[in-house]
């Protein structure tokens, strides 16, 4: 569970950093101190939050069609820039295109876990 969480950092750590380096728009310092605070701040709203946000917003998903849940992810992000003071998100492109790399990061961390998990469970 606590290396699970630290792998989950760690990806969001990763995330941070890619938006950072692909995104106009989108400043971050590239210390690994303020990405390691990043990432464990995404990862703790993200955790906590975001399904409650999602949960709540249920409606608003069926209503647009399944579109809601990124502004959902824009608006987390959004706490993020308030929490972490070295990031900086300039314009509503900036935060689209780095919530699809953050939602990309974390898909693929998500699918990774899921198969370790599996073979896991195959072996026992």
């Amino acid at each position: 569970m606590i290396i699970r969480l630290i792998v989950r950092i760690l990806a969001n750590a990763l995330a941070i950093y890619l938006a950072a380096y692909f995104v106009q728009g989108f400043y971050f310092p590239h210390d690994w101190r303020p990405l390691l605070l990043g990432g464990a701040i995404l990862a703790l709203l993200n955790g906590l939050l975001k399904p409650v946000l999602r949960f709540l917003s249920t409606p608003l998903t069926y209503l647009t069609l399944g579109l809601f849940p990124l502004l959902i992810n824009i608006g987390i992000l959004w706490l993020l820039q308030y929490f972490v003071t070295d990031l900086k998100i300039d314009g509503f492109w900036a935060y689209f295109w780095s919530v699809i790399i953050i939602s990309l990061v974390n898909w693929l961390f998500d699918l990774i876990v899921k198969k370790n998990r599996s073979s896991e469970t195959a072996k026992t």
